[in-house]
């Protein structure tokens, strides 16, 4: 979704101190000043900068980014290197990816026990890996891979898998991770505010040195990301795509991922390379943004990383592409719906091309009122449609997408779209709706600002593209300038026949890779040995944080409306944007009509407003609506500016009221039901996790099969499902509001939200029956590389006791880097890029729990894998450092954690549901404090081992090992239909 709730900022203007320059042309509202702090760091700051923005350049040409965001104690970190994809050796693509993922392996100092031993082992690998680089002979080089194999072995008896990973997750960090692109390559952390003396004495060592250990099983991990991309459809067309629009550039001509030949035939010395050529100061950033003090926190960047030195670093330059002058058609084939893609490329980052077509691109798609949300999604002339930008560095394009409706062609699709961009190329937009998109995309760039992480990420933006602060900040303002004249003929002059044209067609792909099992011998992990580098990160001492919980009785206000409605508030902290929310406590199951109901509103006009018209009206004033229904609740609501609630709220009712049915746009409106059905039965995520995850917890009665048929739908009166929704305001409801002038909103509820004096009790709930587990494999046939297969085991009812242990156990044992599963599943046997397991609390009081376990990996290693996830699942392993880094891990996240804004009153409705009326973290937090190993193995041993698991399947047929999974239970082959009940005679009955 591009639009965002519009909010207000009132800008608060910074003292200049002194100009960077007199005059360079900068708009004087965002001018730059250079500042001195009190340890005589120099820094820059731009004024008007809603960011606070301190950059810092150190003497090595490091560039450090601080802000300050004070809602939690948390710091968002990012370690940037410009440095990705496009500088690839063209013989050595993947290669920027796979150092990616080496640089979590350690150095000299993290992860190993003996690093003088080892290094001699790991050059052997280095040149064994060369060997095999370059031998020709089959046989041979798997003669030279069972020999790295060999030396592996023994260089990981001296290594410590996962050392960085146990580091940082005991500092309480959340979201460790890291990603490659074209120009970047970026390390992930969020930390608690009060280790980051920590956190930089690891990364410091980190970026330090490389050491290429577990290299064979690391890189067996990267294929088996590689083969989750062959069965990514859509990663597919968009590689395409950058195919036809960059020819003769990386951009197009070498994926991030790489390709196969170069994955299984690796460089350690190149790698080596590359990593001594970017990684070096003046070619990379620290970002940091939240609860930090500025002073001190650059204090300790330049301790931490000012010694790093300097080299000079040449980027590839690339020589200019010819311009396309005649659309370049392309096809891509795969097992899921078709979709097309329309791209034409631009120039890069910074340039005034960005700007234009970010400003055509919101016009074109707002998800509100754009050319194409009204005249293409609004009027369900197509399934679907949007646009999207993107620039790096040398280009960029403008990306236009639609999938088709039932008997329409991607052709038709296609001109549809293009059609739209005729219009602006035409003028025939509304005057208005160049200022509506400048000040939606403003105040959405500005709710961005708003929240720590959104902002790293957008200094990062500016750092991997060489752009200066100032010139991010005032580009709205520029936008704001150009007229409606200028944006026809830059549409003129941009859009003609130099697109490039991507089908994403339904077949068989015969470009697939498919490989055999390496059969790598099982490293080891030295789960219980420490280097003398943890020894001393764990003798320094933080600074106490102390967690903070909510009385939630407190926190949230109450108050009536003058007809006795119960108004929940809670005061907008920040800004004068709201969230007004009319619920009620009725959904899917106590009535599957209102679902059906809410969704046909959409595409509905008044006695006064055509449906078009109505959108428009909303996104004029920056107000949205929305009208959704889940299985227990059905939430009628708007949110945006405070100063336009009130007509918001009477444009809301006006609908509410005043909706007339049109049998026309139900017609659509069911095409497109049934369109979604049998698009969903491509998808492979749908097919997995809600057909086969939903049927093996209840089996043929569940929530997900009680649909309407075909039959019924089409038989359905579009009066009835409009009264439907107007009827529901009979029904008790109740609101809540998150914002400013609550007495405000109460008068506009007591002027427009009229109800009737005796509200109506809800229709009574359907239930269904969690089955019990066991015996069962559950199997889909689909065209994939990979295999995906998930256990899962009904447990005992919901009970709250158990959060304690369930958290920490899922820390320990099943998510995460850094846990039991992760190390033996990927580190130590490179049976699959992913694979984690957990102990799933129910949302819902007298709901079960269940136990889950997922693995993906390629077929030729599903029995291995299984087999030894089912070990562990069997046999937890208990150690004791690991458990108490687990567990100081935890107690530091919740310690960390701060509920604010309206989520407190979302939190709190979910605690009510699970019948708890406080805020449980409390004595979550008492309890895993005084926990120990022992008691974790007694919850394994009492909620997880031993249970009896449902297995879900989903794979190619013709690469699956039946009698492997015959072990598992009876195997049943789901036919997809049966599993989401799309033909059946009869609907279930409520």
């Amino acid at each position: 979704m591009k639009h965002y709730q519009s909010i207000l900022l009132l800008f608060m203007a910074a003292a200049v101190i002194s100009c960077k320059t007199e005059s360079n042309n900068k708009d004087m509202a965002y001018a730059i000043s250079t500042h001195q702090d009190n340890n005589g760091f120099n820094y820059e700051t731009v004024a008007n900068d809603p960011t606070g923005l301190r950059l810092y350049t150190l003497d090595n040409g490091l560039k450090v980014y601080l802000g300050q965001n004070n809602e939690e104690p948390k710091i968002q970190t990012l370690i940037a290197v410009r440095a990705g994809s496009t500088y690839d050796p063209a013989d050595n693509t993947g290669l920027a990816h796979y150092l990616e993922h080496m640089v979590f392996k350690g150095t000299d100092k993290i992860g190993t026990t003996n690093y003088e031993e080892e290094s001699k082992l790991i050059k052997q690998i280095s040149d064994l890996y060369e060997a095999h680089k370059k031998e020709q002979d089959p046989e041979k080089k798997k003669a030279l891979y069972k020999q790295i194999d060999e030396v592996s072995l023994e260089a990981s008896k001296l290594s410590i898998a996962n050392e960085y990973d146990k580091m940082v997750n005991s500092l309480g960090a959340e979201g460790t991770n890291a990603f490659t692109s074209n120009e970047q390559t970026v390390y992930v952390n969020k930390i608690p505010s009060n280790e980051v003396d920590k956190w930089l004495k690891i990364e410091s060592e980190r970026f330090s040195k490389l050491v290429l250990r577990l290299f064979h099983t690391e890189l067996e991990a990267v294929y088996e990301e590689f083969n989750r991309g062959q069965d990514n459809d859509g990663r597919k067309q968009y590689f395409a795509a950058l195919e036809g629009l960059y020819p003769t550039h990386p951009y197009g001509t070498q994926s991030t991922i790489g390709v196969s030949e170069h994955l299984k035939n690796p460089s350690m010395e190149a790698i080596n390379a590359y990593f001594d050529k970017y990684y070096v100061p003046n070619n990379m950033a620290v970002i940091m943004v939240g609860d930090l003090d500025f002073d001190s926190t650059i204090k300790k960047i330049n301790e931490a990383f000012g010694s790093y030195e300097k080299k000079e670093v040449v980027h590839p330059t690339f020589a200019e592409l010819a311009p396309i002058e005649a659309p370049v058609k392309k096809e891509v084939l795969g097992p899921t719906s078709e979709s097309i893609y329309i791209a034409f490329r631009s120039e890069g980052k910074g340039s005034d091309q960005e700007m234009m077509l970010k400003l055509v691109d919101y016009m074109l798609a707002n998800s509100q009122a754009g050319l194409i949300d009204l005249n293409l999604n609004q009027k369900q002339m197509v399934q679907n449609a949007s646009s999207f930008t993107n620039f790096d560095n040398d280009y960029g394009f403008h990306l236009l997408y639609g999938s088709p409706k039932a008997e329409q062609s991607l052709d038709e699709v296609r001109d549809l779209l293009l059609a739209q961009v005729d219009k602006i190329k035409k003028g025939d937009f509304e005057d208005w709706l160049l200022d509506a998109v400048i000040n939606d995309m403003r105040l959405s760039q500005i709710q961005q600002y708003e929240n720590g992480s959104a902002t790293a990420y957008a200094y990062l933006d500016a750092f991997i593209g060489n752009q200066e602060w100032d010139n991010r900040l005032k580009m709205l303002d520029e936008m704001k300038k150009i007229t409606k004249q200028e944006v026809v003929d830059f549409a003129n002059a941009f859009y003609g026949n130099n697109y490039v044209e991507v089908h994403k067609l339904k077949g068989e792909d015969t470009s697939i890779v498919k490989v055999e099992n390496p059969g790598i011998t099982p490293i080891e992990l030295n789960r219980g040995k420490e280097s003398e580098f943890l020894k001393s990160l764990n003798a320094m001492v933080s600074p106490d944080l102390k967690p903070q919980f909510i009385d939630y009785k407190t926190a949230i206000k109450e108050s009536k409306t003058d007809n006795g409605l119960k108004l929940s508030y809670i005061e907008n902290p920040n800004n004068d944007i709201f969230d007004l929310n009319i619920i009620f406590d009725m959904g899917q199951d106590n009535d599957r009509m209102v679902s059906l109901a809410a969704g046909y509103l959409d595409y509905l006009g008044t006695n006064k407003y055509t449906p078009e018209q109505l959108k428009q009206e909303f996104y004029k004033i920056g107000v949205s609506y929305n009208v959704f229904s889940s299985s227990d609740k059905t939430y009628v609501g708007i949110s945006g500016l405070k100063e336009n609630l009130d007509a918001g709220l009477e444009l809301l009712e006006h609908l509410w009221n005043n909706a007339e049915p049109n049998q026309e746009a139900y017609d659509k409106y069911v095409e497109s039901i049934l369109k979604n059905r049998e698009d969903g039965k491509t998808q492979k995520g749908n097919i997995f996790w809600n057909g086969l995850m939903n049927y093996g917890q209840y089996g043929d009665n569940s929530r997900l099969r009680n649909i309407y048929s075909q039959v019924e739908l089409k038989a359905m009166s579009p009066t009835e499902l409009v009264n439907k929704i107007k009827e529901m305001r009979a029904y008790k409801h109740r609101i809540f509001y998150y914002g400013n002038a609550v007495d405000d909103v109460k008068v506009a509820l007591n002027t427009h939200h009229n109800i009737p004096e005796t509200l109506l009790d809800y229709p009574e709930k359907t239930e269904y029956t969690n089955l019990e587990t066991g015996g069962n494999v559950y199997f889909v046939d689909y065209d994939m590389v990979q295999s995906e297969i998930l256990l899962v085991a009904k447990g005992e009812e919901f009970d709250p006791s158990k959060l304690a242990a369930s958290e920490l156990f899922n820390t320990y044992f099943g998510s995460g880097l850094s846990s039991i599963v992760f190390q033996e599943i990927r580190e130590s046997k490179s049976l699959a890029y992913s694979a984690f397991s957990s102990y799933s609390n129910a949302n819902e009081a007298g709901k079960p729990n269940y136990t889950m376990a997922y693995v993906g990996t390629q077929a030729n290693k599903l029995e291995q894998a299984v087999s030894a996830m089912m070990e562990l699942m069997t046999n937890m392993p208990e150690a004791e450092d690991q458990f108490n880094q687990a567990k100081e891990a935890t107690l530091k996240k919740i310690a960390s954690e701060r509920i604010t804004k309206s989520n407190i009153f979302w939190t709190y409705e979910g605690l009510k549901k699970q019948g708890i009326d406080n805020d449980n973290r409390k004595e979550i937090y008492d309890a895993i404090n005084n926990m120990t190993m022992e008691d974790l193995k007694a919850f394994f041993n009492e909620n997880i081992k031993g249970e009896e698991y449902n297995v879900m399947v989903i794979g190619n047929k013709k690469d699956m090992d039946f009698d492997a999974l015959s072990k598992l239970g009876t195997i049943k082959e789901m036919d997809i239909d049966y599993l989401f009940n799309y033909n059946q005679p009869e609907t279930l009955k409520q």
